[in-house]
């Protein structure tokens, strides 16, 4: 066993007892120990046992773990202690920066229990609240974690959006330089507004391929290695893998279709539409018999078959919202105060109403909302519609989900708000029978008007808990509630793939975006990406409502009760 693994071993031992809260002298001798054996001349394996407590900084007792170590490839306290924590908050001793009292703190004092989830407290500014966190702190954290993320070779959309925009319009320059009339394309899931990214596929049309594969060289911003036939391969400064093609402008919009769509929609259209040549996109649609289908949609579910029936969704647009419902104000763990928040929906967003769904009290490490703050905020409420008029003000809560299904609020308090968002925050290692029950109960409440971040997944970083699809939203159906899609990049939730079952049963759904600051209004682009992939139309999405549209719902939804 190497030095380097016996005092890693140390290390994350020390770590440990410090999270646990042991003896402060034992555990400074043990990373003290750890230190002086990653510094070794001499491997400490190979030395007489009997040796082991003489060299400088170890004692008997540390010089007994480490044989202990060396004999069984483990020592028995660490394994004790490794019982006692939570996988995730283990990995996140391993981010560099943080430490082990900083990792204590996430834990234990904001419940956090794996990176996912730290990255996304990041993004709700939750770190700053925390002794001994601020600002550029949360920033450095968040940070080494989006490095993390792009270490496997998997990005968020929203993450590499910038950098694939870039690219596109650094391309286009240098193509106007070196060719004539060229075209261009970013094909592949980017195209397809797919969730996650694991490569840029960009196209070039151009009226000499040979020539301009020559000229390929000449492109600083990236070094394209030729990897087959006019194929080249790069890779950015954040490890995204770039793929590039030059083909003859008369095969373009031919090999655009092809390197877009999924592969078995590409196979089923050109099986009626052959195989060109094209003069546009349009054209293989229509030598197929079929009506032009959107990117997004090009992903072989039902999309071929309704072209065929004229039956496509108008797929809605950002244009199309109205409004923003579910959102975080400084009442709990937002940024802004509600009055900032209302004003940039009405100035800058030209929005016409903003839901405020702040936390509710068991999410007490969010300065959750009590009976008497909710009275507050309502009150404060009153008197900014009355000052913003005709925008509105809609009253909101984010209600926690409680193991049983139930609710954080009695019925008396839950009938004040407009609408109730009602979402999960604790116990996610529920099993599916369990998580489906109690989404279940809490979606049969009278009061749920939407279910917030169905499965809590944060993308790349957390599963989210596993439920019946289908029960869940057939539940929703027949309760009248409204299903959210969390427009925030690291959630997407509800995913996109089971959009067309929602809607199948009539069950309308929202773009939420869960903003916890000015800036975070934004995200409903994303949501409108995924809602877009999923067949939504503006007729069933609840925040592409009118003021006056959604005053009615949701007062009809309390008439009902």
């Amino acid at each position: 066993m190497e030095n380097k693994t016996i005092s890693r071993t140390l290390r994350l031992f020390s770590q440990l007892m410090e999270l646990n809260d042991e003896n402060p002298f034992k555990i400074r001798s043990i990373a003290n120990a750890a230190f002086k054996i990653d510094k070794l001349p001499f491997p400490i394996a190979k030395k007489p046992f009997e040796e082991i407590d003489k060299i400088d900084g170890i004692g008997k007792s540390i010089a007994a773990k480490i044989i202990e170590l060396i004999e069984t490839g483990t020592i028995q306290e660490l394994e004790d202690s490794l019982q006692q924590i939570p996988p995730g908050v283990v990995v996140m001793l391993s981010i560099k920066g943080i430490g082990a009292r900083k990792v204590g703190i996430i834990w234990h004092d904001l419940k956090i229990e794996n990176v996912g989830e730290l990255y996304y407290a990041c993004n709700e500014n939750r770190l700053i609240e925390a002794k001994g966190f601020g600002l550029k702190t949360q920033e450095e954290i968040k940070q080494k974690i989006e490095f993390r993320m792009a270490a496997n070779g998997k990005f968020l959309y929203a993450h590499v959006e910038g950098i694939i925009t870039q690219l596109y319009t650094e391309l286009l320059l240098w193509l106007n330089k070196v060719d004539t009339l060229p075209l261009l394309g970013i094909a592949g899931g980017f195209r397809r507004c797919v969730e996650i990214i694991e490569e840029a596929v960009i196209i070039i049309g151009t009226d000499d391929a040979a020539s301009l594969v020559e000229k390929v060289h000449s492109f600083k911003l990236l070094a394209f290695k030729n990897d087959g036939v006019n194929t080249f391969t790069a890779y950015t400064e954040s490890g995204l893998q770039i793929s590039l093609s030059i083909v003859q402008k008369s095969d373009f919009y031919f090999q655009y279709f092809k390197m877009t769509g999924n592969e078995n929609h590409v196979n089923k259209v050109l099986k009626l539409a052959g195989n060109g040549p094209f003069e546009s996109e349009e054209e293989i649609y229509t030598k197929a018999g079929l009506d032009f289908i959107e990117p997004e949609l090009r992903e072989s579910l039902d999309e071929i078959e309704l072209a065929k029936k004229h039956q496509l969704p108008n797929l809605i647009t950002y244009a199309d919202l109205k409004g923003s419902l579910h959102n975080h104000s400084d009442w709990s763990d937002g940024v802004h105060t509600l009055e900032e928040m209302a004003v940039y929906c009405k100035d800058d967003l030209k929005l016409e109403y903003l839901g405020i769904c702040d936390h509710s009290k068991s999410a007490f490490y969010a300065k959750g909302l009590n009976e008497q703050r909710v009275y507050a905020q309502h009150q404060q409420i009153d008197e900014l519609n009355i000052k913003l008029a005709p925008f509105k003000i809609l009253k909101g809560i984010e209600s926690d989900i409680l193991n049983d299904g139930s609710l954080d609020y009695s019925d008396d308090t839950l009938a004040t708000f407009d609408f109730v968002v009602a979402s999960v925050h604790s116990n996610l290692r529920m099993g599916e029978e369990k998580a489906t029950a109690r989404l279940i109960k809490a979606i049969e409440n009278p009061y749920t008007t939407i279910l917030g971040h169905p499965t809590g997944r944060l993308l790349l970083s957390r599963k989210g808990y596993e439920i019946d699809y289908k029960k869940v939203i057939d539940a929703c159906a027949a309760n009248n509630v409204v299903i959210e899609i969390n427009a925030n990049p690291l959630r997407l939730d509800l995913d996109w793939r089971w959009h067309h079952y929602a809607l199948e049963k009539g069950v309308l759904l929202s773009i939420n975006p869960d903003a916890h600051r000015k800036e975070g209004f934004h995200d409903m682009r994303f949501g409108v990406m995924v809602a877009r992939k999923g067949g939504l139309t503006p007729q069933k999405c609840l925040n592409a409502f009118s003021l006056a549209e959604i005053t009615d719902y949701f007062n009809q939804k309390k008439i009902s009760l």
